[in-house]
């Protein structure tokens, strides 16, 4: 039976997890059979060259799960219900039961709603494969506490906690994290919030779905930031609504006419995306004053909110609302983990309950045990001391990204570098969809200027450079590279 194991000893999984993956694959691929015992654990052991325990406990867990049954003096065997025999026949029933004269659902032509219709939505999702990773919105594990995260994550799971959160509480969310995010994360903004004006959502993307569902229809006009987050522009569609694009210049959103039509407006006043630019305190006194005469509602996500390292921060655009038409989205995805999924909403209470509502139709709540875990990592300090360490390491990164682009890429234009990425404006000539596929050949991944456009009028020699990921002894070798693929396309 050893040949059907290979087992990593170098993997993140131990050995234990390992043995025991590959005895179920075996048990549930028909591999072991029940009129047979399996070895015993000194000899499996031994076979594999791991610890007698480590059979041991496997094999005990396996019987606690149903797998195994064991017999005294006769050893552990396969539980009949999972037995070859019995699963090929499971498997030959369904076979019988599949004709294959049944003709084939055409799925696409049912489809009420196209979401694969997005031409510049999708990412790369193999970044960690490339040398010179210039992604956005992703994590670099060096700079993460992994020992303080495990630590919140054992608290998370401990008898108490799991009494707390193990329980299904309809559409509440984890008093504690509310708490936090009350305490340490929203006041640095310039925010003020009850528990019932804040909702715990599954990143902001939900956030932004949420609200689009409550307040967009085939009447509605939802206008975007151009260049921009064009997912947003994709819900807004999804709805039926008119998407309309928004000129953008060095202190963001423009605030003239051109918001007249507009129902919602969806904006990044901290670090606009893609540019990075900040929204003078002047501007956003001015759109607020607009959105209340025209009768617009205001999203504003902040998804670099913690990001900001400027020591006197310009204030929330949510902070400066008096009248309750703008409604906040954060995420704590920047510096936890983009996989982990974590965002809220900040609104008036009748709105975040209508939210809520709507929330607890699809999934009730993000899962509670994540909620806690976060609510640990905020309350014991861990974030913050999080927050100094990347404000040292993207400064770091930052300068070191400036003075690469001055020395080999003289000719571009550069944003100002804040937070984890910067705005690279490169000669006319150059298509940056062109350059990227160009540099994915020599392991350079870029994010391109049509990432951010959702009309199709914008200029294409744009480039966003993401720092986040890349360590920093490889980012002036990966601007070298750029230059030289560059110059390829010039000659």
């Amino acid at each position: 039976m050893s040949a059907l194991f290979h087992l990593d000893r170098d993997g993140q999984a131990t050995l234990q997890q390992q043995v025991r993956e590959h005895l179920v694959s075996a048990i549930l691929g028909g591999f072991l059979l029940s009129d047979k015992p399996l070895p015993s654990c000194r000899s499996l052991a031994k076979n594999l060259n791991v610890a007698r325990n480590t059979i041991v406990l496997v094999y005990d867990e396996l019987v606690s799960d149903g797998y195994l049954i064991s017999s005294e003096r006769r050893g552990y065997y396969v539980n009949d219900q999972f037995s070859g025999h019995n699963l090929k026949s499971n498997r030959d029933t369904l076979a019988l039961a599949t004709d294959a004269n049944i003709s084939e659902i055409s799925w696409l032509e049912r489809l009420k709603v196209n979401p694969r219709h997005q031409p510049n939505a999708s990412q790369s999702h193999s970044w960690q494969s490339y040398q010179y990773p210039f992604v956005y919105g992703q994590l670099d594990t060096s700079l993460f506490p992994i020992d303080s995260w495990r630590k919140c994550w054992r608290d998370a799971v401990s008898v108490q906690a799991i009494r707390d959160w193990s329980s299904d509480r309809y559409d509440s969310d984890d008093p504690l994290l509310i708490e936090q995010l009350q305490k340490r994360i929203l006041p640095s903004r310039g925010i003020q919030a009850s528990s019932e004006e804040i909702l715990i959502t599954v990143g902001s993307q939900q956030a932004i779905y949420l609200l689009a569902q409550l307040l967009l229809d085939s009447e509605s006009c939802f206008g975007i930031e151009d260049p921009g987050y064009v997912s947003a522009g994709h819900i807004a569609q999804v709805f039926n609504a008119q998407v309309k694009s928004l000129s953008i210049d060095e202190g963001g959103i423009i605030v003239n006419e051109q918001l007249d039509e507009c129902d919602v407006v969806y904006l990044t006043p901290s670090h606009q995306c893609p540019t990075t630019v900040t929204m003078p305190l002047a501007r956003r006194l001015a759109l607020l004053e607009t959105a209340q005469q025209q009768d617009f509602i205001v999203i504003e996500d902040d998804y670099e909110m913690e990001m900001n390292f400027d020591t006197h921060p310009t204030p929330a655009l949510k902070s400066l609302d008096k009248t309750g038409r703008v409604l906040y989205i954060g995420s704590l995805s920047k510096t936890l983990a983009p996989g982990l999924r974590m965002g809220f909403m900040v609104g008036p209470r009748t709105l975040i309950q209508e939210a809520r509502n709507l929330r607890q139709l699809m999934l009730r709540h993000p899962p509670l045990n994540n909620q806690r875990a976060v609510a640990l990592f905020l309350a014991q300090g861990y974030h913050d001391a999080l927050l100094r360490k990347l404000a040292r390491a993207f400064q770091e990164r930052g300068e070191c990204l400036a003075q690469a682009l001055k020395q080999h890429l003289p000719d571009c234009i550069s944003s100002p570098i804040s937070g984890s990425s910067c705005w690279l404006e490169m000669p006319e000539h150059i298509d940056a969809g062109q350059l990227k596929e160009l540099a994915a050949k020599e392991g350079l991944l870029l994010i391109s200027a049509d990432s951010y456009h959702f009309g199709s009028h914008l200029p294409k020699n744009y480039l966003k450079i993401g720092l986040s990921a890349i360590p920093l002894e490889r980012i002036e070798p990966g601007i070298k590279l750029l230059a030289k693929i560059m110059a390829q396309l010039q000659a």
